[in-house]
């Protein structure tokens, strides 16, 4: 899928209403979908508790904090890609505590191009973590099968005395002469002998 036909859910975590209006109008329904906004950190810890977001963007400072360590923190969420936005004077400083844990940081004020870049970039990013999300999807079903075609083989060893190649062996055949999964054939043993 392209990523001009990805839509991202966003959160953005700001008190300034115009900063909102601004921002809102430049994710449109049809790519940002759904646009929660929260005026704190705490109301965006119980949006972000309800379910999860694509894109959290924090407009910082915030009535009940700086925001830094809410950046981090999302940050570490695996699906979540984080833009924080500060002022001008305090860009180094804040891209120093935040940088090397993932959160993209962004200078106030800005501009509509460099806003539709930084989208951009977190779009990429969001992709990336997609992809790495599969991979390890993907690692953990291999590893719950082989967990699951090893606890059958030793069912095989103990119950019908063969050596781990025969029953290794057994499950291989089983698995192609029938058309199924290693994964099946396992469970199946696994029902008849424990």
């Amino acid at each position: 899928m392209s990523l001009k036909e990805r839509v991202y859910s966003v959160l953005i975590v700001s008190a300034a209403e115009g900063f909102n209006d601004a921002l809102s109008a430049l994710l449109p329904g049809t790519k940002y979908s759904p646009t929660h906004i929260v005026s704190n950190i705490n109301a965006a810890k119980r949006a972000l508790a309800e379910r999860a977001f694509d894109f959290v963007l924090i407009n910082s400072p915030l009535p009940d904090d700086v925001g830094t360590r809410f950046a981090i923190d999302t940050s570490a969420h695996k699906e979540t890609v984080v833009l924080f936005m500060v002022r001008a004077e305090l860009y180094d400083e804040m891209y120093d505590k935040v940088a090397e844990h993932g959160v993209f940081v962004l200078s106030k004020p800005t501009s509509k191009p460099i806003i539709t870049t930084a989208l951009g970039w977190l779009s990429s990013a969001r992709e990336r973590i997609r992809v790495q999300e599969t991979k390890a999807h993907s690692l953990e079903d291999k590893m719950a099968e082989i967990k699951i075609v090893n606890r059958a083989k030793l069912l095989l060893i103990s119950e019908l005395q063969m050596d781990e190649s025969q029953a290794h062996r057994y499950i291989e055949k089983q698995a192609m002469d029938r058309c199924v999964t290693r994964k099946v054939v396992a469970e199946e043993i696994i029902k008849t002998y424990s």
